[in-house]
């Protein structure tokens, strides 16, 4: 029987593949079981030092699977999507909260819940020809998949509900410009490209992109205070952790410091 996720380990690199090309990559139960299954073990695998998500064939991912949800309840396919949504949920918080980077390599087509998973993730890498696609609205549904949450902290509130609105296709070049995605390469290069960000990126200090890239998260709805609070712990824990003892000893040294310990 054909995986719906394949999942690789190389050199600490972890690569999860959305494999379901025939109907571009959508999310249908099975998926989303195998999806949420590989998120939730490479955040706890300790030789795993970055993840890059991407799809098979020619798209990223083209969002939920409607044709599923109507064949599994026509009359109320608000149900199906309430469970699925609540699976699906469990990887995107994964994501946000491992401290390892994840990386969106966007090689075609990403719409709906597919484009959420590629906000959700730390950096994006779009191929030249792919496009995003809010696409929930045409179909009289709301964002999932953190969808609410990172688009307006990407492009601002006014912009993050146009997109909503409207529903146009957004081209490489112009989320780019938009602040949606880190970086654009020709269609062939996108892969590649990710793996060169990953082996940078694992061969830094994971406990403290994790830190930095908790407090971010958190930090929209936390008075300055806290978040103060919130980094002075943070950055003490950083300075005793094995990675941080390095570092300034490394800095102290004049060398490049060499972090072999990925632990929260």
């Amino acid at each position: 029987m054909p995986q719906n996720v394949l999942t690789t380990i190389t050199e600490g690199i972890a690569r999860i593949v959305l494999n379901r090309p025939e109907s571009y990559n959508a999310l249908d139960g099975a998926l989303m079981d195998e999806f949420v299954e590989s998120v939730t073990r490479l955040a706890v695998d300790d030789s795993v030092r970055a993840v890059i998500i991407t799809g098979a064939g020619k798209a990223f991912c083209s969002g939920g699977d409607l044709k599923y949800m109507h064949q599994e309840s026509p009359d109320a396919p608000g149900d199906v999507t309430y469970r699925l949504a609540a699976t699906f949920h469990k990887a995107i918080i994964e994501i946000r909260r491992m401290s390892k980077p994840v990386i969106a390599a966007i090689n075609g087509p990403a719409a709906g819940a597919g484009m959420s998973i590629a906000l959700a993730c730390d950096f994006r890498v779009m191929a030249q020809s792919a496009i995003f696609r809010q696409a929930f609205s045409t179909w009289g549904l709301s964002m999932d998949g953190s969808g609410t949450f990172s688009l307006p902290r990407l492009v601002g509130l006014a912009r993050a509900l146009e997109i909503v609105a409207f529903d146009e296709p957004i081209p490489a070049t112009k989320a780019l410009e938009w602040g949606m995605v880190t970086r654009v390469v020709d269609d062939a290069h996108v892969v590649d490209e990710a793996e060169a960000m990953a082996r940078t990126l694992a061969a830094r200090s994971l406990h403290a992109f994790g830190q930095a890239k908790r407090l971010m998260t958190d930090s929209f709805n936390t008075p300055l205070e806290v978040q103060l609070e919130r980094e002075r712990a943070s950055v003490s824990a950083c300075a005793n952790h094995s990675d941080g003892r390095e570092g300034i000893r490394a800095f102290v040294e004049k060398r490049r410091p060499v972090f072999p310990d990925n632990r929260q």
